[in-house]
């Protein structure tokens, strides 16, 4: 599997956790969500599991996604929104017009763009005062020891892992990424922690939508990393799984 491409995981999106709605009410009070012609790009929208989430908002949504199956998965997901207008593109080209939405939002996905592409692209396409969010909604390892032994297994099996977006690996420092090249300023941060009951399939399932893991693993390892999850989390019916959600935000430079 290639690094980055989700071509084969789509499927198990679904089994992914939910965005906290703490931190999305919280960032539409900071952004001065107004509603009627107020317009969101969702970029990196994936299957939707953000888009989803904003779907019931009053104003435009677009959400792009660069991946045909993803895209295929989030228009079912998203059905109903009258609102969502799905598109092919991605952070370094959206297809938007230029001035045409007040906030663009990347969930779990700013870390395959190339920033000093993406950034002056969203600052293109953003209203004056526009602002720019990344979220990511990370498991919260350290306060779980079912997590930690399932982590140590994994870094053991593969030693040479670097996490892309999640585990204790991300510690990118998104203030200094966002601000560079002038196109973005005043970064906010925002930080909660929720926790997700899962049935033992979805929670297997939501391990199936791995992409780094398995591509930096190879096919080989990671059917034996699976196999160990899959024994580590046989009693439970029920699986708690905490997550620590962060969210970034910038302004626009006018």
């Amino acid at each position: 599997m290639k690094q980055g491409d989700f071509s084969e995981l789509a499927k198990n999106y679904i089994n992914r956790p939910a965005y906290s709605k703490l931190i999305i009410d919280a960032l539409l009070k900071y952004i001065n969500f107004e509603g009627n012609d107020f317009a969101i790009a969702d970029v990196g929208a994936g299957t939707g599991k953000f888009t989803k989430e904003i779907g019931n908002l009053n104003c435009k949504i677009f959400a792009v996604e660069p991946n045909d199956a993803m895209r295929a998965e989030g228009v079912v997901y998203t059905k109903g929104f009258d609102n969502i207008t799905w598109s092919k593109g991605s952070g370094e080209d959206t297809g938007l017009a230029s001035n045409s939405v007040n906030w663009v939002v990347m969930a779990s996905s700013f870390h395959w763009t190339d920033p000093k592409k993406s950034l002056p692209e969203f600052s293109r396409i953003l209203k004056k005062g526009g602002h720019f969010t990344i979220i990511y909604n990370t498991r919260d390892i350290q306060s779980s020891p079912l997590h930690q032994k399932i982590e140590s297994m994994i870094k053991q099996m593969v030693p040479e892992l670097q996490r892309v977006s999640s585990g204790s690996q991300n510690v990118k420092d998104w203030f200094s990424v966002l601000t560079e090249g002038n196109y973005f300023k005043d970064v906010m941060f925002m930080e909660c922690k929720h926790t997700e009951i899962m049935t033992r399939e979805r929670y297997l399932g939501a391990w199936e939508s791995v992409n780094d893991i398995r591509a930096q693993a190879g096919e080989a390892r990671w059917g034996q990393i699976m196999d160990q999850i899959k024994k580590i989390v046989s009693a439970y019916d029920k699986i708690e799984v905490p997550y620590k959600m962060r969210a970034w935000t910038a302004q626009k430079v006018d």
